[in-house]
């Protein structure tokens, strides 16, 4: 469909400008936003289509987007920033701050193992109640108690929802907040950010309906690990409503955000950790959490990848523009969150018209092309 795009793109980018048309125009979106930063400061923000399927409310500068995965970059930073303060390191056990999760042969087991996927809890394998994401407590309970489905650092297994909660508790355990609080107080409120893990009630009403994917994402082969993560009825959230979802805080699935709101957040990550004169994170810290802690072919996402503290490196699958020193995460049906310490530059692409690639929709890559060319 053709539709209105409002927004800033200067004449610069207007390579952005068409190719976020031609997503339109091709028939692959409902509504859409993609914001540009370099050096944190946004430079383009483009946004189109409708925040509705009955193409009723324009997709406009208030529209809170869900992210899904590319929620991970949220926690990964938060992360990221106890380790910065010197309240914990990746080198350490996770039994050394949550003394429970040592259970079933897991003591061992890093807090770097952990962001990069490599602790084998990619999912329950076990009937489970798909209400259970509902319930903190429980959830970390039974992940604590769980065994691994894989021999812990012999590969990374992409872990869709049980992320969260293992960073999520390891973070509880030592800051005493929830992810969700530490990011309102943190960083959302201070820096002015529209980013919400556990969204209020009342902004409910901003958010952008979904238009579900057309058909199933490629898995590639079946094994246990992505049964557990992808494939049964209790492997995503299930028997709660919608605004139930929302509300509840899951730091690696249900983030809100803004497309501005993602590339600013991510701007000090690619311009030594600062933004509006507030030291996100040390320069020393972002070269440790995007290092590669292991690279090769994912047991659940069809890819090879190169995996740092939670962010997804840009090699080898270059989704996130064309420098090797980029890295980010993708989320379910599309959405993007990078930085690139090598430009300052920083980006995020939020829709509501769900793809089928697991990571590196097409969309998305074919801006970030766009606004590399114009660098």
């Amino acid at each position: 469909m053709t539709v209105d795009i409002t927004g800033f793109c200067p004449d610069r980018f207007s390579a952005v400008r068409e190719a976020f048309a031609a997503n339109f125009e091709n028939g692959g979106e409902l509504g859409a936003r993609f914001s540009l930063a370099v050096h944190g400061e946004v430079v383009v923000d483009l946004m189109g289509g409708y925040a509705d399927r009955k193409h009723e409310v324009a997709f406009g500068p208030d529209t809170l987007t869900p992210l899904f995965s590319t929620t991970k970059v949220v926690a990964a930073l938060l992360i990221a920033r106890l380790v910065d303060q010197g309240r914990l390191t990746y080198d350490q056990t996770v039994a050394s701050v949550w003394p429970e999760f040592a259970q079933a042969g897991k003591q061992d087991v890093t807090v770097g193992q952990v962001m990069s996927h490599q602790d084998g809890l990619s999912g329950f394998p076990d009937e489970t109640d798909p209400a259970i994401w509902f319930d903190w407590e429980a959830t970390t309970a039974k992940l604590a108690a769980m065994a691994p489905l894989w021999p812990i650092g012999s590969a990374s297994g992409y872990h869709p929802i049980t992320f969260g909660f293992t960073a999520g508790e390891i973070f509880r355990r030592v800051d005493g907040r929830t992810m969700g609080a530490a990011l309102r107080e943190d960083l959302a409120r201070p820096l002015g950010l529209d980013l919400w893990i556990g969204l209020p009630d009342s902004e409910h009403a901003r958010c952008a309906e979904l238009m579900r994917p057309s058909a199933v994402p490629k898995f590639g082969a079946m094994n246990a690990a992505v049964k557990a993560a992808f494939m049964t009825r209790w492997a995503a959230p299930g028997g709660r409503g919608t605004a139930d979802w929302r509300r509840v805080e899951i730091p690696s699935a249900n983030g809100h955000a803004t497309a501005p709101a993602l590339a600013r957040l991510m701007g000090p990550l690619a311009s030594g950790g600062a933004l509006d004169g507030v030291q996100v994170l040390s320069p020393a810290l972002i070269a440790e959490a995007s290092a590669e802690r292991i690279v090769g072919q994912d047991l659940v996402l069809p890819f090879v990848i190169s995996w740092g503290a939670g962010f997804m490196r840009n090699t080898p699958n270059f989704f996130y523009g064309p420098t090797p020193e980029a890295f980010g995460h993708s989320g379910w049906g599309g959405s993007c969150a990078f930085a690139d310490p090598s430009r300052g530059v920083s980006g995020a692409y939020v829709m509501n018209k769900q793809g089928t690639e697991l990571i590196g929709d097409p969309r998305a890559v074919r801006l970030i092309q766009a606004a590399y060319s114009a660098l």
